[in-house]
């Protein structure tokens, strides 16, 4: 304990500098607990998120009491969001549970809404048409996901929904039917936030806790040659790290509150919670208050090894040892994974994400990083070493001679922004991989809708709805299962109405498509109406203006026109092919769907489902292929990964910041005696840029054909259709060329303008 109050004593009485050192650490150390706190509180939204959704599910039964209350609940989609209507026909007998977030059952006629329905129910009177009845209430926080959920109640007779409902047993399942991110995307979402920001920032605290090593190991060396014990040197040292990184906890803490507090009130895109979802727990606070301090006590203990070894080594500024080689074992060791995985892609036979693989994926993943980050100071050290024997130029010798002696101090500025790059190419990965997953393959996204629930003019305004490319219309033969003479038709079939140009648009290729003309629809790589003949007779109704049904045959020909379509598409049930001209004036098929078509980019889909529920909100929507869940999941994922990049860009930035800010204070006596013996500014400001940018431009490198690697290999277990991610290439080298073009700007103010003599011969 003497020991560790000398520690403070001499942290606030030694003057104005080290008390700016102990506030720099402590608040380096809050942003990085603020970031730690969001990573570990992410699972627990989410939890919460579907705990909620599966307490309110109805639990039903096909049997039960004939007077028990009845539940009907349709799923459906406004715009890009999921819209969840439950049924209710209370009953008598039976149950009488009610789900959270209600006080009772709504009865005949009564309707309660979440908050977000009932503003959407000012905005748009239109959706009034989903929700018969009138509004009696709003579904508290406890009976929703989230606050912008769309959920509503109705109350209803029992004749209504007697066919279809289901007697309602209780409220309540163990697990929620829609997850807001399922398990193994969950997965796939840990492991990317904790490359993005759990990597860098274990770095970053590292930084803050060795801020101004150099002055402070030149003081803890005087103290151990005054008589202290190595044991209570390293206690004087702790003093000042554990304190310094236990009050950054409590900070880091406080940040979180206000952030959570802030942020769960605006949301995030496609990510909303409650305030509560996102509180602290016991283990997330236990571990920035405990893990946090002893990190701080671990590194200054290591960093502190020579000043009690060595004390006169210290105090004369004898040159430090090389770096050891042994930490490129790591590097090789995870490239080696690495290159293996991406092996087997090139062979053509890609391993699998089974068994071990699976774990391998991710020891080589993380080997990588690790090792990137503990050899940049050994790879810092040989690059500078050489450059100092080959070089010709004062300024360049001037710098790689102090990397040289120094390659640690150089590569704590960089590492953070090194690391910030290799995530950054793994979040490529997982984004693919996701993508790959929960959407089609096509570049296409169809849109089916019901015919006969849109008007004249909805339909054209669907037509030019944002982001619809092409429309067309399936309509469905007529089969009169009353017909005296049986065989006089042939079973119901399909008809796509649509010109060559707007076939094209729905299918990969096609070939004998001929405008005018009524054409058999025959797909490569389906059997579909491979059984019917040429001449056989279909009859298709259509409703005139005047409210007339009128029927018109049309006969299977002969010529046809063969495609082939995408993997889910609407065309895949079609055998006709019927040009718009063909059918009646001023009639409408009886029996038909519309079909908009548009890009399968995910930005893309929820741009035109935005647009068809501004057109048409209650119209019925099928996304061919995909679901609006899945849409939803997407959007989180998307969300999650941009706010661990944000995260990773401010840690990454903020050790930078941090880094070069200590840097300059410890550098002072030596660019001061640089500049007594003639050295000009603008050399100094050469040296310092130079100083930064070429081991930054060799990590940068190394991050990005290591990142590449890492993706590839990741991709490649995957099993999807992207192995290789070209694409991301350009980007990943602008944002690499962006942060050397800054660090080089952060660089410059380094040497300052007024020169103190003094600082050559204070300790």
């Amino acid at each position: 304990m003497t020991e560790f109050l000398l520690g403070l004593r001499l942290l606030f009485g030694s003057g104005r500098g080290n008390r700016i050192r102990f506030f720099l650490m402590a608040v380096g150390g809050s942003i990085g607990v603020c970031c730690l706190a969001l990573v570990l509180t992410v699972p627990a939204i989410l939890d919460a998120h579907d705990a909620r959704a599966a307490a309110r599910q109805p639990v039903t039964s096909a049997k039960g009491p004939a007077d028990g209350t009845l539940v009907l609940q349709r799923d459906d989609s406004y715009g890009s969001q999921s819209f969840t209507r439950v049924f209710v026909a209370k009953g008598t007998g039976g149950a009488r549970s009610v789900p959270p977030g209600l006080s009772d059952l709504p009865s005949p006629g009564e309707v309660f809404v979440s908050p977000r329905v009932h503003e959407l129910l000012r905005e748009a009177p239109a959706v009034k048409g989903l929700l018969p009845g009138r509004e009696a209430g709003v579904i508290g926080p406890a009976g929703l996901a989230h606050p912008d959920e769309l959920y509503a109640y109705v109350g209803t007779e029992r004749a209504k929904i007697a066919d279809d409902g289901r007697t309602l047993k209780d409220f309540g399942y163990r697990y929620a039917p829609f997850p807001a991110v399922d398990s193994s995307t969950l997965t796939d979402v840990r492991f990317a936030l904790a490359t993005l920001v759990l990597l860098p920032l274990a770095i970053f605290l590292s930084v803050c806790a060795r801020l101004s090593a150099a002055s402070r190991m030149r003081r803890l060396a005087a103290l151990r040659l005054l008589g202290l014990s190595v044991r209570g040197t390293q206690r004087v040292n702790a003093a000042e790290t554990v304190v310094a990184a236990l009050l950054g906890a409590v900070l880091g803490l406080g940040e979180y509150w206000v952030l959570n507090q802030v942020m769960s009130r605006a949301g995030l895109p496609g990510l909303r919670w409650y305030p509560d979802d996102g509180a602290l727990s016991t283990t997330t606070v236990a571990i920035c208050l405990i893990g946090c301090p002893a990190l701080a006590w671990f590194v200054g203990r290591k960093s502190a090894r020579d000043a009690t070894a060595n004390p006169l080594a210290v105090r004369r500024t004898a040159v430090p040892r090389p770096p050891t080689k042994w930490v490129g074992l790591l590097l090789l060791s995870g490239l080696g994974i690495v290159c293996g995985f991406c092996a087997t892609g090139l062979v053509g036979r890609p391993a699998s994400s089974l068994g071990l693989n699976a774990v391998l994926v991710v020891v080589g993943v993380v080997l990588t990083g690790v090792g990137l980050v503990l050899t940049l100071p050994l790879l810092s050290y040989a690059l500078a070493s050489r450059v100092a024997r080959n070089t010709q130029s004062l300024t360049l010798n001037l710098a790689m001679r102090r990397n040289e002696a120094e390659p640690g101090s150089t590569m704590r500025v960089v590492t953070g922004l090194v690391l910030l790059v290799y995530a950054a190419s793994l979040a490529q990965g997982v984004l693919i991989q996701l993508e790959q997953v929960t959407r089609p393959y096509g570049p296409v996204q169809e849109y089916s809708l019901p015919l006969s629930k849109l008007s004249a003019q909805q339909q054209l305004d669907l037509a030019k709805a944002p982001g619809v490319s092409a429309h067309t219309m399936l309509m469905n033969s007529w089969l009169d299962l009353d017909d005296p003479a049986p065989g006089t038709f042939a079973s119901s079939a399909t008809a796509l109405v649509a010109t060559c140009a707007q076939l094209e648009e729905l299918t990969v290729r096609t070939e004998g498509c001929v405008d005018g003309k009524v054409l058999r629809l025959v797909d490569l790589n389906s059997s579909v109406g491979s059984e019917l003949k040429p001449g056989t007779s279909f009859p298709f109704r259509f409703r005139t203006e005047t409210k007339h049904d009128e029927n018109r045959n049309i006969v299977m020909p002969a010529e046809r026109v063969v495609y082939r379509g995408y993997e889910a598409s609407a065309v895949g049930g079609a055998v006709l092919l019927v040009p718009p001209s063909a059918l009646p004036a001023d009639a409408r098929p009886r029996d038909a769907s519309l079909v908009l078509v548009g890009s399968s980019d995910p930005g893309k889909v929820r741009a035109v489902l935005d647009g068809i529920a501004a057109v048409a909100p209650i119209a019925e929507i099928e996304l061919v292929g995909l679901n609006v869940q899945g849409l939803e999941q997407i959007s989180v994922v998307e969300t999650l990964l941009a706010l661990g990049m944000i995260m990773g860009l401010v840690i990454g930035v903020a050790a930078f910041l941090v880094s070069v800010t200590d840097r300059a204070v410890e550098r002072r006596a030596q660019v001061t005696a640089v500049t007594l013996i003639g050295a000009r500014a603008r050399t100094m400001r050469a040296v310092q840029c130079a100083q930064v940018v070429l081991p930054l431009s060799l990590g940068l490198v190394l991050a990005l054909v290591t990142g590449k690697l890492a993706e590839s290999s990741y991709l490649i277990t995957g099993g999807g259709a992207v192995r290789w991610d070209v694409e991301g290439i350009p980007l990943l080298t602008l944002a690499a060329t962006g942060v050397v073009v800054a660090a080089a700007v952060g660089s410059l103010p380094l040497v300052g303008r007024r020169i103190d003599p003094e600082l050559i011969r204070r300790d």
